[in-house]
Protein backbone atom coordinates (compact mmCIF):
# COMPACT_ATOMS: atom_id res chain seq x y z
CA UNK A 1 0.00 0.00 0.00
CA UNK A 2 1.10 3.59 -0.59
CA UNK A 3 2.06 5.34 2.62
CA UNK A 4 0.34 8.65 3.37
CA UNK A 5 1.19 11.38 5.91
CA UNK A 6 -0.41 11.07 9.33
CA UNK A 7 -0.23 14.83 9.89
CA UNK A 8 -1.86 17.58 7.86
CA UNK A 9 0.93 20.07 7.26
CA UNK A 10 0.97 23.47 5.59
CA UNK A 11 2.76 23.20 2.25
CA UNK A 12 2.02 19.49 1.93
CA UNK A 13 2.91 18.06 -1.48
CA UNK A 14 0.42 15.23 -2.07
CA UNK A 15 -1.42 17.11 -4.82
CA UNK A 16 1.73 17.53 -6.94
CA UNK A 17 3.63 14.36 -6.01
CA UNK A 18 3.48 13.04 -9.58
CA UNK A 19 5.13 16.22 -10.86
CA UNK A 20 7.86 16.19 -8.19
CA UNK A 21 8.61 12.52 -8.78
CA UNK A 22 8.86 13.06 -12.54
CA UNK A 23 11.42 15.80 -11.82
CA UNK A 24 13.53 13.69 -9.46
CA UNK A 25 16.79 12.05 -10.58
CA UNK A 26 16.46 8.53 -11.91
CA UNK A 27 18.77 7.07 -9.29
CA UNK A 28 20.47 8.19 -6.10
CA UNK A 29 22.03 6.79 -2.95
CA UNK A 30 20.95 8.49 0.30
CA UNK A 31 17.78 10.59 0.28
CA UNK A 32 17.83 13.85 2.28
CA UNK A 33 14.85 16.00 3.21
CA UNK A 34 15.87 18.90 5.50
CA UNK A 35 12.30 20.30 5.76
CA UNK A 36 10.35 17.05 5.97
CA UNK A 37 7.05 18.42 7.30
CA UNK A 38 4.29 15.88 6.72
CA UNK A 39 6.67 13.80 4.59
CA UNK A 40 4.38 13.20 1.60
CA UNK A 41 7.23 12.67 -0.87
CA UNK A 42 9.40 10.79 1.61
CA UNK A 43 6.59 8.34 2.43
CA UNK A 44 5.60 7.95 -1.21
CA UNK A 45 9.04 6.93 -2.47
CA UNK A 46 10.05 4.98 0.68
CA UNK A 47 13.84 5.33 0.30
CA UNK A 48 15.80 2.53 1.94
CA UNK A 49 18.35 5.01 3.28
CA UNK A 50 17.30 8.53 4.25
CA UNK A 51 18.09 11.45 6.51
CA UNK A 52 15.04 13.53 7.36
CA UNK A 53 15.01 16.70 9.42
CA UNK A 54 12.71 19.41 10.67
CA UNK A 55 13.35 22.27 13.07
CA UNK A 56 9.96 21.52 14.68
CA UNK A 57 10.74 19.17 17.58
CA UNK A 58 7.07 18.27 18.19
CA UNK A 59 6.75 17.06 14.61
CA UNK A 60 9.99 15.08 14.77
CA UNK A 61 8.80 13.43 17.98
CA UNK A 62 6.06 11.80 15.88
CA UNK A 63 8.64 10.32 13.49
CA UNK A 64 10.73 9.16 16.44
CA UNK A 65 7.73 7.25 17.78
CA UNK A 66 6.97 5.78 14.37
CA UNK A 67 10.51 4.39 14.32
CA UNK A 68 10.66 2.85 17.81
CA UNK A 69 8.50 -0.16 18.70
CA UNK A 70 7.85 0.71 22.36
CA UNK A 71 7.29 4.41 21.71
CA UNK A 72 5.00 3.55 18.79
CA UNK A 73 2.69 1.40 20.92
CA UNK A 74 2.61 3.95 23.73
CA UNK A 75 1.76 6.71 21.26
CA UNK A 76 -1.14 4.74 19.78
CA UNK A 77 -2.50 3.97 23.25
CA UNK A 78 -2.38 7.66 24.16
CA UNK A 79 -4.12 8.58 20.90
CA UNK A 80 -7.04 6.38 21.92
CA UNK A 81 -7.23 8.34 25.18
CA UNK A 82 -7.39 11.61 23.24
CA UNK A 83 -10.10 10.27 20.94
CA UNK A 84 -12.25 9.18 23.89
CA UNK A 85 -11.79 12.40 25.88
CA UNK A 86 -12.11 14.77 22.93
CA UNK A 87 -14.22 17.86 23.61
CA UNK A 88 -13.89 21.63 23.54
CA UNK A 89 -12.60 21.82 27.11
CA UNK A 90 -10.30 18.84 26.69
CA UNK A 91 -8.78 20.34 23.52
CA UNK A 92 -7.77 23.53 25.32
CA UNK A 93 -6.47 21.54 28.27
CA UNK A 94 -4.14 19.56 25.98
CA UNK A 95 -3.25 22.63 23.94
CA UNK A 96 -2.03 24.35 27.11
CA UNK A 97 0.37 21.57 28.04
CA UNK A 98 3.26 23.47 26.46
CA UNK A 99 2.67 26.31 28.96
CA UNK A 100 3.72 23.89 31.68
CA UNK A 101 7.34 24.57 32.74
CA UNK A 102 7.91 20.80 32.83
CA UNK A 103 6.57 20.20 29.32
CA UNK A 104 10.03 19.48 27.90
CA UNK A 105 10.29 16.62 30.40
CA UNK A 106 7.10 14.95 29.13
CA UNK A 107 7.75 11.50 27.56
CA UNK A 108 8.33 11.61 23.82
CA UNK A 109 5.27 9.46 23.09
CA UNK A 110 3.09 11.87 25.08
CA UNK A 111 4.35 14.87 23.13
CA UNK A 112 3.96 13.03 19.83
CA UNK A 113 0.37 11.98 20.56
CA UNK A 114 -0.41 15.55 21.61
CA UNK A 115 0.91 16.81 18.29
CA UNK A 116 -1.27 14.38 16.34
CA UNK A 117 -4.32 15.17 18.44
CA UNK A 118 -3.97 18.93 18.07
CA UNK A 119 -3.31 18.53 14.35
CA UNK A 120 -6.59 16.69 13.86
CA UNK A 121 -8.67 18.65 16.38
CA UNK A 122 -7.55 22.22 15.72
CA UNK A 123 -8.96 24.67 13.19
CA UNK A 124 -8.13 23.69 9.60
CA UNK A 125 -5.21 21.44 10.56
CA UNK A 126 -3.00 24.48 10.99
CA UNK A 127 0.21 24.25 13.02
CA UNK A 128 0.98 27.69 14.45
CA UNK A 129 2.83 28.94 17.49
CA UNK A 130 3.19 32.37 19.04
CA UNK A 131 6.41 34.29 19.76
CA UNK A 132 6.95 32.22 22.92
CA UNK A 133 6.65 28.96 21.00
CA UNK A 134 3.22 28.06 22.42
CA UNK A 135 0.70 26.34 20.14
CA UNK A 136 -2.19 28.78 19.72
CA UNK A 137 -4.59 27.47 17.05
CA UNK A 138 -8.25 27.50 18.17
CA UNK A 139 -10.56 24.49 18.43
CA UNK A 140 -11.74 23.00 15.15
CA UNK A 141 -15.35 22.35 16.31
CA UNK A 142 -15.34 18.63 15.49
CA UNK A 143 -17.56 16.61 17.81
CA UNK A 144 -15.70 13.36 17.10
CA UNK A 145 -12.26 12.73 15.63
CA UNK A 146 -10.33 9.79 14.23
CA UNK A 147 -6.63 10.35 14.87
CA UNK A 148 -5.09 7.71 12.63
CA UNK A 149 -5.73 4.99 10.09
CA UNK A 150 -4.58 1.70 11.61
CA UNK A 151 -3.39 0.12 8.36
CA UNK A 152 -1.48 3.20 7.25
CA UNK A 153 0.23 3.88 10.56
CA UNK A 154 1.25 0.22 10.96
CA UNK A 155 2.65 0.24 7.42
CA UNK A 156 4.67 3.40 8.13
CA UNK A 157 6.00 1.84 11.34
CA UNK A 158 7.03 -1.30 9.41
CA UNK A 159 8.77 0.83 6.78
CA UNK A 160 10.78 2.68 9.45
CA UNK A 161 11.80 -0.59 11.12
CA UNK A 162 12.98 -2.13 7.85
CA UNK A 163 14.89 0.90 6.54
CA UNK A 164 17.92 2.98 7.47
CA UNK A 165 16.27 6.25 8.49
CA UNK A 166 18.15 8.92 10.44
CA UNK A 167 16.09 11.58 12.24
CA UNK A 168 17.46 15.06 12.90
CA UNK A 169 16.03 18.19 14.49
CA UNK A 170 17.93 21.31 13.60
CA UNK A 171 19.10 23.72 10.92
CA UNK A 172 18.78 22.66 7.29
CA UNK A 173 22.47 23.29 6.55
CA UNK A 174 23.52 20.83 9.26
CA UNK A 175 20.89 18.33 8.07
CA UNK A 176 22.60 17.89 4.70
CA UNK A 177 26.18 18.34 5.89
CA UNK A 178 27.04 14.70 5.10
CA UNK A 179 25.48 14.65 1.61
CA UNK A 180 27.98 13.59 -1.05
CA UNK A 181 28.28 12.66 -4.70
CA UNK A 182 25.45 10.34 -5.68
CA UNK A 183 23.04 11.53 -2.97
CA UNK A 184 19.80 13.47 -3.52
CA UNK A 185 18.40 16.36 -1.47
CA UNK A 186 14.81 17.58 -1.74
CA UNK A 187 14.23 21.02 -0.21
CA UNK A 188 10.68 22.05 0.66
CA UNK A 189 11.26 25.11 2.88
CA UNK A 190 8.76 27.63 4.23
CA UNK A 191 7.95 29.51 1.04
CA UNK A 192 8.98 33.02 0.13
CA UNK A 193 5.82 35.08 0.83
CA UNK A 194 3.87 36.79 -1.90
CA UNK A 195 4.24 40.55 -1.73
CA UNK A 196 0.48 41.06 -2.08
CA UNK A 197 -0.49 38.31 0.36
CA UNK A 198 0.44 37.50 3.93
CA UNK A 199 1.76 33.97 3.58
CA UNK A 200 1.92 31.73 6.62
CA UNK A 201 5.36 30.57 7.80
CA UNK A 202 5.10 30.44 11.62
CA UNK A 203 5.64 26.71 12.18
CA UNK A 204 8.04 27.55 15.01
CA UNK A 205 8.66 30.69 17.05
CA UNK A 206 11.40 31.58 14.57
CA UNK A 207 10.26 32.93 11.18
CA UNK A 208 11.95 31.81 7.96
CA UNK A 209 13.28 35.11 6.66
CA UNK A 210 14.69 36.45 3.39
CA UNK A 211 18.13 35.92 4.91
CA UNK A 212 17.24 32.26 5.49
CA UNK A 213 16.19 31.95 1.84
CA UNK A 214 19.60 33.33 0.86
CA UNK A 215 21.33 30.86 3.20
CA UNK A 216 19.32 28.08 1.60
CA UNK A 217 20.32 29.18 -1.90
CA UNK A 218 23.96 29.20 -0.82
CA UNK A 219 23.54 25.70 0.64
CA UNK A 220 21.98 24.57 -2.67
CA UNK A 221 24.98 25.97 -4.55
CA UNK A 222 27.48 24.36 -2.17
CA UNK A 223 25.81 20.97 -2.59
CA UNK A 224 25.92 21.44 -6.35
CA UNK A 225 29.69 21.95 -6.20
CA UNK A 226 29.95 18.71 -4.19
CA UNK A 227 28.11 16.75 -6.88
CA UNK A 228 24.90 16.31 -4.87
CA UNK A 229 21.68 16.35 -6.89
CA UNK A 230 19.16 18.85 -5.49
CA UNK A 231 15.52 19.68 -6.13
CA UNK A 232 13.76 22.60 -4.46
CA UNK A 233 10.16 23.80 -4.24
CA UNK A 234 9.10 27.39 -3.57
CA UNK A 235 6.72 30.14 -4.63
CA UNK A 236 7.24 31.59 -8.07
CA UNK A 237 8.50 34.99 -6.92
CA UNK A 238 11.07 37.30 -8.53
CA UNK A 239 13.22 36.97 -5.39
CA UNK A 240 13.40 33.16 -5.63
CA UNK A 241 13.96 33.16 -9.39
CA UNK A 242 16.83 35.59 -8.86
CA UNK A 243 18.46 33.42 -6.19
CA UNK A 244 18.44 30.36 -8.45
CA UNK A 245 18.80 31.99 -11.88
CA UNK A 246 21.72 29.70 -12.82
CA UNK A 247 19.67 26.52 -12.33
CA UNK A 248 16.74 24.79 -14.06
CA UNK A 249 13.47 26.49 -13.05
CA UNK A 250 10.07 25.04 -13.93
CA UNK A 251 6.85 26.86 -13.05
CA UNK A 252 3.96 24.62 -11.95
CA UNK A 253 0.38 25.39 -10.83
CA UNK A 254 -0.67 24.31 -7.35
CA UNK A 255 -3.29 24.91 -4.70
CA UNK A 256 -2.63 26.19 -1.21
CA UNK A 257 -5.03 24.32 1.10
CA UNK A 258 -3.96 25.47 4.59
CA UNK A 259 -3.75 29.06 5.77
CA UNK A 260 -5.01 31.14 8.67
CA UNK A 261 -7.56 32.77 6.38
CA UNK A 262 -9.17 32.03 3.03
CA UNK A 263 -7.22 34.82 1.29
CA UNK A 264 -4.05 32.81 1.70
CA UNK A 265 -5.58 29.73 0.03
CA UNK A 266 -6.35 28.97 -3.60
CA UNK A 267 -4.49 28.74 -6.91
CA UNK A 268 -0.81 29.68 -6.82
CA UNK A 269 2.29 29.24 -8.95
CA UNK A 270 5.21 27.29 -7.56
CA UNK A 271 8.63 26.55 -8.98
CA UNK A 272 10.63 23.33 -9.05
CA UNK A 273 14.35 24.13 -9.20
CA UNK A 274 16.94 21.47 -10.02
CA UNK A 275 20.71 21.37 -10.50
CA UNK A 276 20.79 18.43 -12.91
CA UNK A 277 19.94 17.89 -16.58
CA UNK A 278 16.61 16.78 -17.98
CA UNK A 279 18.18 13.48 -19.00
CA UNK A 280 18.44 12.56 -15.33
CA UNK A 281 14.72 13.07 -14.66
CA UNK A 282 11.93 10.51 -14.26
CA UNK A 283 12.50 8.75 -10.96
CA UNK A 284 10.85 5.33 -10.86
CA UNK A 285 9.78 3.95 -7.47
CA UNK A 286 11.29 0.52 -6.93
Amino acid sequence: MSLTPIVKWAGGKRQILHKIMSSMPKTFNTYYEPFVGGGALFLEIEPKKAIINDVNFELMSVYACLKDEELFRLMLKELEVHENKHSLDYYYEVRDWDRNPRFELFPLWKRASRTLYLNKACFNGLYRVNSKGFFNVPFGKKEKIKLYDQNNVEAIHKYFKNSNITLLTGDFVEACRTAKLGDFVYFDPPYDPWEEKKSFTAYTKFDFTKEDQIRLANCFKDLTKRGVKCLLSNHNTAFIRGLYSEFNIEVIPAKRMINSNAYGRGNVEEVLISNYSNEDFSYAKK
